[in-house]
């Protein structure tokens, strides 16, 4: 990766919605330099989506979300990949990685309700063949998401007590 696709891909990071025009006058290069570095990232694979980050407290309509730590046994020459293909492609999965530590997968999923993550740990996870344990953690609040902090400015004040 070029020093040039570096410095693109932190202002994207940042906020993907700068346009190419903001990116140049920040680093200090040229219009067609920013598009061919975003053009190569998009081509190698480095960036693979482009997404907003909700604050999922602020929504009306409320959702449920969940780590599953999933320890699995793996399957001879394939190891973890076969199981995490078969999770990754629920719908409800919405982030799968490979962990080191007392658990081999953590699945963060997304519900309705706390019902839904049940049925879908119950019916569609602890069946796949492999899988020799769950542990199921809801998330209660969000304070920081994808290093963004959710809670706007005013309300991170702490306010003074006096004795």
């Amino acid at each position: 990766m070029t020093e040039k696709e570096k410095a693109v891909l932190g202002l994207l990071r940042e906020n993907a919605r700068y346009s190419y025009e903001q990116m140049a006058d920040m680093l200090k290069i040229d219009v067609k330099d920013v598009a061919a570095a975003v053009e190569s990232l998009e081509k190698n694979k480095v960036i693979v989506k482009y997404a907003a980050i909700v604050n999922t407290e602020a929504l009306t309509e409320k959702t449920v979300q969940a780590l599953i730590e999933v320890k699995v046994a793996p399957q001879q020459l394939k190891g973890f990949d076969s199981c995490a293909e078969e999770i990754y492609n629920f719908s409800e999965v919405q982030s799968l990685y490979l962990m080191s530590g007392g658990f081999d997968l953590a699945v963060f999923v997304e519900g309705k309700d706390i019902s839904d993550i049940a049925k879908f740990v119950a019916e569609k996870l602890s069946v796949i063949d492999g899988i020799i344990g769950v542990a199921t953690h809801f998330i209660l609040k969000k304070y920081k998401t994808e290093g963004q902090i959710t809670k706007p400015a005013e309300e991170r004040k702490r306010e003074i007590i006096f004795a």
